[in-house]
């Protein structure tokens, strides 16, 4: 992990250009029904078209092709069962290097086959965390690899920080922006772009209730790592990253929770109105604003989809 960021306006504009050929600009959408339910303007960054179907493909990407290329040729590693995984395995095969995911033996079957169908080496390990970091270790020592975490890193994090970027280009004059907060790679990117190209522009992070250690860390000023996660949004069970907790503590103006009801209830919002597919974790935004409209209404509100893959055979609703 790079402990002391370095990420400024002018070199996340410079990471722009340097995956441009591997992303997706992906499309702002809007919804007068859904705006008019909350009471605002609202526009939805639609990272659910991105490659990969996340966010993720922009970090792994920059991460990659910064490397020194003798560095690179050795190849990265990571060990995830996510979205980071594929998003690695193909920014790697795009870079012509090796790329060693170690995943636990009960990965779902289809996120094992999206990281091998990218050409991602998978190592198979016990499902428990010692497990993943030891045969991270092992694959790190044994072929030289990097390892290249998924949101604790400031390329990783300078890559994210496109998207907002990719927003704030079309809409300047948004008074809010609202990203969902897991590890945090996502919410202190977007934060870092508000801070040099739309400074005015409120920086609001949305989490499930039962998953709501970035909500907690942040009022109490210090890290406290979730302990049991529960919540449907499976992408934001993960505990906030050091590294991005210092971004966000200093340029987040607030944190809210939602319940999984509220979570779902959006979610299907979106399928039903905006005829788009979104993971749960990409409506949390959404229900951040559908519970708080006092403080959003008639504001001109910007909401990153975060992702779109989910398994259409177990929908929440019918």
């Amino acid at each position: 992990m790079k402990e002391q960021p370095n990420i400024s306006g002018n070199s996340i504009l410079k990471a722009r250009e340097r995956i441009d050929r591997m992303i997706h600009r992906t499309p702002v959408m809007l919804s007068e029904t859904i705006s008019g339910m909350a009471g605002c303007n609202l526009v939805f960054k639609c990272e659910n078209f991105q490659k990969v179907g996340a966010f993720k493909a922009r970090g792994a990407a920059n991460a990659v092709l910064k490397m020194a290329p003798e560095i690179r040729s050795k190849g990265v590693a990571t060990h995830s069962s996510g979205n980071h995984a594929a998003a690695l395995a193909r920014a790697a095969k795009m870079a012509y290097i090796p790329a060693y995911i170690v995943m636990p033996s009960n990965a779902p079957q289809v996120k094992r086959d999206a990281v091998e169908g990218y050409g991602g080496i998978v190592i198979e390990c016990e499902p428990n965390l010692k497990a993943r970091e030891g045969g991270l270790e092992a694959i790190v020592n044994r072929y030289g690899a990097t390892f290249i975490p998924p949101y604790d890193h400031s390329d990783v994090v300078e890559g994210q920080a496109t998207c907002a970027l990719e927003l704030f280009e079309s809409y300047r004059s948004l008074d809010f922006l609202i990203a969902p907060v897991g590890g945090g790679g996502l919410l202190a990117g977007t934060a870092l772009a508000a801070k040099f190209y739309s400074p005015t522009t409120k920086i609001i992070g949305a989490e499930p209730e039962g998953a709501n250690d970035a909500k907690m860390s942040f009022e109490a000023g210090h890290r406290i790592p979730v302990q049991s996660p529960n919540t449907i949004a499976d992408g934001l069970l993960t505990s906030l990253g050091k590294l991005n907790f210092k971004i966000i503590l200093k340029d987040v103006d607030k944190i809210f929770t939602v319940t999984d009801q509220e979570i779902v209830s959006a979610m299907r919002l979106i399928y039903e109105r905006m005829k788009i597919v979104i993971e749960p974790s990409s409506a949390v935004a959404l229900a951040v604003v559908l519970q708080n409209k006092e403080l959003f209404a008639d504001h001109n509100v910007g909401i990153i989809l975060s992702g779109g893959n989910v398994d259409l055979a177990r929908l929440p609703f019918k």
